[in-house]
This record gives structure tokens, C-alpha cells and sequence, in this order.
């Protein structure tokens, strides 16, 4: 500015003809103005001169020239620019040092867009797709195998186990039997349905029976104590004549004496020791 008729606010010398500055409605030279107020430049650390634009950013000051990248030094001026430690940097200079990179594509997720965070790792949302039918996962459930996403129906679809006996996908646990899966609830005695998972059980034509319905139904009866044979924990039975015992039920009929890899004899339905059958 110019004026023909104030003096300098600070050095009290005419203004008239000169250049002059406004501040909170008081006149100053040029020079008292620079030297009373100027801001420092944070670059070149010289005096913003009042001629001079002024960038402010919070709270510190440039020059029009000093304010660049402290990377790559491009101009930042009406530019988009990032701070980092109170140092500015171009959009690409910070996605370069700080940016995340995609977990999928390995590229840089640029500051502003929009990126998908799973355990501990970042991805564009364009990448973070189930890895079968491509559809975006966004906050859908899904299942992570061999280090790729699937939606919970195409893991389904392609990996899970299904029940052998209600053909539905077993989500966790089970139980193998006859090498195919079985939910734990679906792998039932075949003949009362009690749950044999964790329990003892015998196999028949394919099926399961708890100890009990395969005595019941299957096992052959002890001649002397009437009970099933059932050879569970390598129990030893003796057979003979279409009949069999327990080894520890298989004694002389008159004096009990065991008969387990000895001579006997028969009378009718008794067995007998050589001594008891010879009397």
C-alpha cells in the first residue's frame, strides 16, 4: 500500500510515497514491519517478507518456494501433501514410507482409500474377495485356509466334511469312522442310539453297537453262567460241540476244578474232569 499522509506506526517516518503494511489497524514501513513481524521460514529458516506468500500450516510458515516434499523436494504448493513427525511429504513419498501394503497384491493402500484389516494384515477392499467366487468378503464370516479367504458357503462347498449319516458339513469336531466323518451327536449306537463318541463299541455289518445292544442282540451265551461272550479286553472263550463258555466259567460241572487246556469229559450236558467223570 501506499499513502500521502500517515507515518509509520513504529519508526514514525513518513509513509507518504512508500509502502506500507496494515496491522490491527496501525501503519507500518516496510522494513519496521519485516523486522517486528515477519514469520520465520521453516525451511531456509530467512523472514517471510511481507511481499513474500506467507503458507502457514500448523502454526509454522514457508515461503512459497521453500514449501516441498522433504523427500523428493516437488513443490507442495495447492498440492495434497501428508505430515509425518512434523515433516511434509507428497501423497506418494508417504505412501512409499508409511502406507500399508496389500496383503493380496503387495501394492501400497493409499492414504484416503478405503482397506479391509484380518489378522493383523491390510488389503484393498477390491482384494479382500473370497478366493472361490470372488465375491467382496466386507465383514461377512469366513474361513482362512492355505493363507486365502473364503465366504463360510464356498469353504463349505469346497473343503468341509460332510456327516456320513445326515450328510450335513461338519463345522468342527467329529468323529471317523470306517474312514468317513460323522457328526459326534449323529455317531449313535445302531441299536438303542446312545452317543458312542469317547465310548466303547463294537462293530457289526458296518454299524456300531454300544457293548450292551451287541450282547444283547449278537453275542453268543456262556453254556455255564447264561451271560454274552463278548471277547471284549482279549477275554478268552472255549468252544466246543456248538457251545461255548467263558474261560473262566468253563469248569468240571461236580468239583469246579478249572478245565481250561485240560482233558475232559461229557455227560449229557456237564462236562467233567477225567477223575470226577471216571467215578
Amino acid at each position: 500500500m501506499t499513502s500521502s499522509h500517515t507515518d509509520c506506526h513504529f519508526c514514525l517516518q513518513p509513509l507518504r510515497g512508500r509502502k506500507y503494511a496494515l496491522r490491527e489497524e496501525n501503519a507500518y514501513c516496510v522494513p519496521c514491519y519485516d523486522s517486528l513481524y515477519a514469520n520465520p521460514c521453516e525451511e531456509c529458516k530467512q523472514p517471510i517478507e511481507c511481499s513474500s506468500k506467507d503458507l502457514a500450516y500448523k502454526g509454522r510458515h514457508w515461503h512459497e518456494g521453500c514449501f516441498r516434499c522433504a523427500k523428493c523436494s516437488r513443490s507442495l504448493v495447492e498440492k495434497p501433501f501428508a505430515a509425518k513427525d512434523e515433516v511434509l511429504l507428497c501423497t506418494d513419498c508417504y505412501s512409499d514410507e508409511y502406507s500399508s501394503k496389500c496383503f493380496h497384491c503387495q501394492k501400497t493402500i493409499m492414504p484416503g482409500s478405503r482397506k479391509m484389516e484380518f489378522k493383523g494384515s491390510s488389503w484393498h477392499e477390491s482384494c479382500f474377495v473370497c478366493q472361490y467366487c470372488r465375491q467382496p468378503l466386507g465383514t461377512k464370516p469366513l474361513i482362512t485356509k492355505d493363507n486365502e479367504n473364503y465366504c463360510v458357503p464356498c469353504f463349505e462347498k469346497q473343503f468341509a466334511h460332510h456327516c456320513y449319516a445326515c450328510k450335513k458339513v461338519i463345522t468342527s469336531g467329529g468323529v471317523t469312522y470306517h474312514d468317513q466323518p460323522w457328526h459326534k451327536e449323529c455317531f449313535v449306537c445302531a441299536g438303542c442310539k446312545t452317543q458312542l463318541s469317547g465310548q466303547r463299541f463294537i462293530s457289526k455289518d458296518e454299524y456300531p453297537y454300544c457293548v450292551d445292544c451287541f450282547s444283547r442282540l449278537y453275542a453268543k451265551k456262556c453254556a455255564a453262567c447264561k451271560k454274552p461272550i463278548t471277547a471284549l479286553g482279549g477275554a478268552k472263550y472255549i468252544s466246543f460241540e456248538k457251545r461255548q463258555w467263558h474261560g473262566e466259567c468253563f469248569n468240571c460241572a461236580k468239583c469246579s476244578v478249572s478245565l481250561v487246556g485240560q482233558e475232559f469229559l461229557t455227560r449229557q450236558d456237564d462236562i467233567l474232569c477225567n477223575e470226577c467223570g471216571s467215578s
